[in-house]
């Protein structure tokens, strides 16, 4: 689901118009960034918590070299799913397995 089928479902469900659903949602996002950004979390109870970490600078290779190089530090958005979302997502059923045993091809070339 992508921001517009988003914002369409929300609209259908509370029985307002893709306009004002579209304002309040880019509402919210703002607000949520705006308090990270502040070096706040956000904790929507029974969703879950935004909330800011800062990553260590580290030791890492140029893929296209080899070199060695300096990762510097930086501060990642973190996101811990609440225990009614863990709950949800655990109830969704892997899909069945091919009887063959085999998998599907994708259509992709390795």
């Amino acid at each position: 689901m992508n921001k517009t089928e988003l914002i369409e479902a929300v609209a259908i469900r509370s029985n307002t118009t893709k306009t004002q659903t579209a304002a309040m949602l880019n509402g919210l996002l703002d607000i949520i960034q705006k308090t990270l950004a502040g070096g706040n979390s956000v904790q929507l109870v029974g969703f879950g918590t935004f909330s800011i970490t800062e990553r260590a600078s580290r030791e890492g290779r140029n893929p296209a070299t080899g070199k060695p190089l300096t990762i510097p530090a930086k501060k990642v958005v973190k996101f811990k799913p609440g225990k009614v979302l863990s709950d949800s997502a655990a109830a969704i059923k892997p899909a069945p397995a091919s009887k063959s045993g085999k998998s599907k091809p994708t259509g992709k070339k390795k």
